[in-house]
């Protein structure tokens, strides 16, 4: 039987790098794990690279989102995923857009305010980095995150999404308690609603850097449930 390989897919604002940490540490334990990037232009683009990601592994797939990735990993129709984790992801239901899941309840006063630039992008604060994405990171990894930064395209999200990946198979969900990007109330919600099992801990938007050790533990359970 082949083994399971996890499949890591970035959000809005960072690359595939943010799951370094993860990465090396899911290999050290003998998991096979690979990450791609996200053009971030559409929605149907982003889901185009992840099933070009998938094409390319043998066997079953565990696939991880973070942010919006989570709409992402939804929304492939690939019989090679078996489980689905989310890392503070935001999980449209059908008919429902990611921007309207995104302020379905009320930010705090650290959220920083997005809107496209002159080309039509979405980018964020330089010092947001350091505020509300990930303010638990180092002052270097801030400074790392912000120089490579990923814009999103508003195309990606004001979409309304078909019939998501979890209403039928299962899910696992990392609430992310300090998260100013994404309120918890608003990812307990996307959790709960997706009959998710759910974790939940005192860590900022991107745990992936800033908590590596409790996102591969998720994701460890993920596969180790539904491989076999």
């Amino acid at each position: 039987m082949k083994a399971t390989t996890v499949v890591l897919a970035h959000g809005a604002w960072a690359d595939e790098s943010s799951w370094g940490k993860v990465v090396q540490s899911l290999h050290s334990k003998g998991i096979k794990a690979v990450t791609f990037s996200l053009p971030m232009t559409t929605l149907a683009g982003d889901v185009a690279a992840l099933d070009q990601a998938l094409a390319s592994i043998d066997g079953s797939a565990v696939l991880v989102g973070h942010a919006y990735a989570g709409a992402v990993i939804g929304a492939t129709r690939s019989e090679k995923v078996k489980a689905l984790v989310y890392v503070a992801g935001l999980a449209p239901d059908e008919g429902e857009t990611v921007a309207e899941v995104f302020n379905r309840f009320g930010h705090d006063d650290k959220t920083p305010a997005l809107a496209p630039d002159e080309n039509g992008r979405i980018w964020l604060p330089t010092e947001a980095f350091e505020s509300a994405f990930a303010q638990h990171a180092t002052a270097q990894e801030q400074q790392d995150l912000a120089a490579a930064q990923r814009s999103i395209a508003p195309a990606c999200i004001t979409v309304p999404v078909d019939a998501p990946l979890w209403k039928t198979l299962p899910s696992w969900y990392l609430v992310a308690q300090h998260d100013h990007m994404i309120p918890e109330r608003t990812q307990r919600f996307m959790a709960e609603r997706m009959h998710a099992q759910i974790s939940a801990f005192p860590v900022d938007h991107l745990p992936p850097v800033t908590a590596p050790s409790l996102v591969v533990d998720v994701i460890v359970d993920a596969v180790r449930q539904t491989s076999g």
